[in-house]
């Protein structure tokens, strides 16, 4: 494995062994130790200072279930922070199998004009996307496949990349050609495009698998884990319904965000749960998958393809975030109406959840009404022609509250909340408000863990492992779900890496791994200027009481602010 370098203002590559404090670290981990080791916490996010970092976690490679996310970060032009999105597809695989141990592009462009970059093991060849310009994801993937063969890796932007939105994520084609694996937070894919690239293809013809040290404990580790993996109760769950399991589970905690975040609980939930989810799309047929694999070898398979009453797929896939961000937190009941705002938001290349945050943030303050559907769809096609709205939407919801003057923003370090009320699931709360990240479920959800989510007592302590565990995870590449495999086969982490790479790793490696990235994230952070106060939820939430519970975000700042204390 070794490091490839990219400069694009000389468009050159150049290929680098790995430094001796980079070599134990993988995705999430690898990213904050190469921010501070390169990359200046006061830079311009959009300027040449600032790098994109692609990087794969340390188990990708071998098609370990739900093992082979990418992992893509560099200075937030949205929270201004530092940020780690991952997503499934093809990428970290083909990255894996070409020796990429990371992918650092830097500079600045010297011309306008987006470029595709092709990497091969030959080398790397840059090619004008003039004719990809201002093209929605859908045909620029398709476009790109036709170019360079269906068998690369692709990740790229949309026209809100082109235009620079802060709400812009870098979207991967997954296993069966579709671009709709999106490493969506954060604007990362604006950065892309202030590096003057639509599109990085990755070819991976003539690699070859990561070598593993011990082949035999591998198989035997990945075994165990596997096993583990398919008899947890929760896989089947996830089988049957993916992550549209939790509309009725988040509404019966009072925690699923309604209008704008000013109720837990939503009328309509049935007519958008996973269970009316999947009978619809089992009475559609056609081109509907209610079961669906993001990446190879996956046998959770939570993904769904969406089809419409024809059975012609519209989205693939519909996940819960999508629905409570740009349905229940809209006052939409209607997955169809969900689908086509979810294949806009893709096509356009922005994340579901940001832009679905804004939405509510401007029907609360007049701009539409909540439950017109319509009027949503119209106001992403304001988005797509890059109207004055439009860009102030595309900008998240942050921007849309300063600009309309509503308080009533759900966002931390200005980024916007997955579809988890914090008043109602207050550990979840704590990690929205401590996660270097910004507010992200991904970075420690505790929906599930046994206590009384209104109880603010203790829900730090509820908080910290799970932020802990999913640093972890992100580092090794795995899938939140796959956390259900690892979890009740706990030997197999620490197998699976002594075996791939001869390392010694403790029964904790997990939890060392997560602890050892989030230093590091909070380091970069407080040197970019971050302080204890940006460790808070909106003031609104801790004043202004949550039906059906009517509580609200009162975990004390003593807690928030020492939550780390013992890292």
């Amino acid at each position: 494995m070794q490091i490839w370098r990219i400069d694009v203002s000389a468009q050159t590559l150049s290929i680098e062994p790995i430094p001796a404090a980079w070599e134990k670290l993988g995705g999430r981990a690898l990213l904050a130790r190469i921010m501070l080791d390169e990359v200046p916490p006061t830079c311009e996010p959009l300027g040449p200072r600032n790098k994109l970092i692609f990087a794969p976690g340390l188990l990708v490679g071998h098609m370990l279930s739900s093992t082979d996310r990418i992992s893509i970060g560099g200075k937030s032009p949205l929270t201004g922070g530092i940020k780690e999105a991952n997503a499934g597809g093809r990428t970290g695989m083909h990255m894996a199998s070409m020796g990429i141990k990371a992918l650092i592009v830097e500079g600045a462009p010297r011309e306008k004009g987006l470029f595709t970059l092709r990497l091969s093991v030959q080398g790397a060849e840059w090619h004008s996307a003039e004719a990809l310009t201002g093209l929605g994801v859908y045909d620029s993937a398709q476009a790109l496949l036709q170019r360079y063969g269906e068998k690369v890796a692709v990740s790229l932007i949309g026209p809100g990349g082109e235009m620079k939105m802060l709400s812009a994520g870098i979207q991967n084609i997954d296993k069966d050609k579709i671009p709709s694996r999106i490493a969506a937070r954060g604007g990362l894919g604006a950065v892309m495009a202030s590096k003057g690239l639509k599109a990085i293809v990755f070819d991976n013809a003539g690699g070859q698998k990561p070598p593993l040290l011990h082949p035999e404990a591998f198989k035997q580790a990945q075994k165990e884990y596997t096993t583990a993996l398919l008899a947890h109760p929760q896989t089947a769950l996830y089988r049957d319904y993916g992550t549209q399991a939790m509309p009725q589970m988040a509404n019966g905690l009072g925690a699923l965000p309604t209008r704008n975040f000013s109720s837990g609980v939503f009328e309509g939930v049935e007519n958008i749960s996973g269970e009316a989810m999947r009978d619809l799309l089992l009475q559609r047929g056609g081109e509907s998958e209610t079961t669906h694999a993001c990446m190879a070898g996956c046998t959770i398979r939570c993904s769904n393809i969406f089809g419409g009453e024809d059975g012609k797929s519209i989205v693939s896939p519909l996940e819960y975030e999508t629905v409570g961000l740009m349905g229940t937190n809209l006052g939409i009941d209607s997955l169809d109406v969900i689908a086509r705002l979810n294949w806009q938001v893709n096509d356009l290349g922005l994340d579901s959840i940001e832009i679905g945050a804004a939405l509510g943030v401007a029907a609360d303050s007049g701009v539409f009404a909540f439950g017109d559907g319509e009027a949503a769809l119209r106001l992403m096609d304001e988005i797509r022609v890059g109207s004055p709205l439009g860009r102030i939407l595309g900008a998240g919801a942050g921007m849309v509250g300063k600009i309309y003057g509503n308080e009533r923003v759900p966002v931390v370090k200005n980024q916007a909340m997955s579809a988890y009320e914090p008043r109602a699931i207050k550990g979840t709360g704590v990690t929205f408000a401590t996660t270097p990240q910004g507010a992200d479920h991904t970075c420690g959800l505790t929906i599930r863990a046994k206590v009384n989510h209104l109880d603010p007592a203790g829900q730090a302590q509820v908080s910290l492992p799970a932020q802990l565990n999913m640093a972890g995870y992100d580092s090794l590449g795995a899938c939140i779900f796959a956390g259900f495999g690892y979890a009740t086969a706990p030997a197999a982490i620490p197998a699976l890496i002594h075996a791939r790479y001869g390392w010694d790793a403790p029964a904790d490696y997990l939890q060392q791994l997560g602890r050892e990235t989030i230093k590091m994230e909070r380091a970069w952070n407080k040197s970019a200027g971050f302080t204890p106060k940006d460790d808070r939820l909106p003031e609104w939430m801790t004043r202004e009481p949550l039906p059906p519970h009517n509580t609200v975000f009162d975990v004390s700042e003593q807690d928030l602010d020492t939550i780390f204390d013992n890292l």
